[in-house]
């Protein structure tokens, strides 16, 4: 993949492939590794050309057993994720309309771009999902980019998104979370000094 061969940088950007019809050629591990930043290095050093980063981003992929790929129409190979290959490195909050309601009223909608300029609404199809570190406690959060593919949120953005949650009551436990296209995405259980000053406003 990181190779001269131009036939797969054409494949990578969308052209056809040579070997059309023919089973893609698995290169085994590819020395690619994203780390935990959203750096994208080879061999090692980092990848300084944003658009061949954004160009190797467009045909990620992710295994039903967990492993990350790279996969043209030619050939796929196997790289490294420390963690979330995207970050979200800001949030953008606006009021949408619900295009089934009669009479459209405005709805909260949180979008936000990644580290590789790519937008994303946190909706049914991209949840906000919370994990919290086995040895730190601190919550680790991430919103879905595409199929597999998830974002870190990074932490200044997480306080921004903490600073829009309400409590909410989800399968009989009192969270807060956030709404966005009409979904509750919980973040933080609620803290029990919370809910009366939220209820009485």
């Amino acid at each position: 993949m990181m190779g001269a061969r131009p036939e797969t940088a054409k494949a990578a950007a969308g052209a056809p492939g040579p070997a059309t019809g023919r089973p893609r050629h698995d290169c085994g591990d590819f020395a690619i590794r994203i780390g935990r930043d959203g750096t994208w290095y080879y061999r090692g050093s980092p990848i300084g050309r944003k658009e061949l980063v954004c160009l190797f981003a467009s045909v990620l992929k992710r295994e039903a057993d967990g492993a990350y790929v790279l996969e043209t129409p030619v050939e796929r190979g196997r790289i490294e994720v420390e963690d979330a290959p995207f970050v979200a490195v800001e949030m953008f909050w606006r009021d949408c309309a619900d295009p089934f309601s009669p009479s459209p009223t405005p709805r909260q909608c949180l979008t936000f771009r990644t580290n590789l300029d790519e937008m994303v609404t946190a909706d049914s199809a991209h949840p906000i999902r919370v994990a919290v570190d086995p040895k730190s406690r601190e919550p680790r959060p991430y919103i879905t980019v595409r199929p597999g593919l998830e974002a870190r949120i990074s932490r200044a953005v997480f306080y921004e998104l903490v600073a829009l949650a309400q409590p909410e009551t989800v399968e009989g436990r009192q969270v807060l979370g956030v709404w966005s296209e009409g979904v509750f995405f919980p973040i933080d259980e609620a803290p029990e000094e919370i809910l009366p000053r939220r209820a009485a406003e």
